[in-house]
């Protein structure tokens, strides 16, 4: 029985990480694909204007 809990985590882990991987392959793309990239657009648009404001100053 040594060789059951010894295989054990190993097969817990890689059931872990498939699950964690089907889930970001879910989660890329969809209807909220628009959105997230102009989130990620305006954030980064902002963090370049104070970048810009703040060389502007200096």
């Amino acid at each position: 029985m040594d060789y059951v809990s010894a295989l054990v985590p190993p097969v817990v882990m890689a059931v872990f990480f498939i699950g964690v991987i089907r889930v970001i392959v879910k989660t890329q793309g969809g209807a909220n694909k628009a959105k997230e990239d102009a989130a990620v657009d305006a954030v980064l648009a902002r963090a370049d204007g104070a970048r810009r404001a703040s060389a502007g100053d200096a």
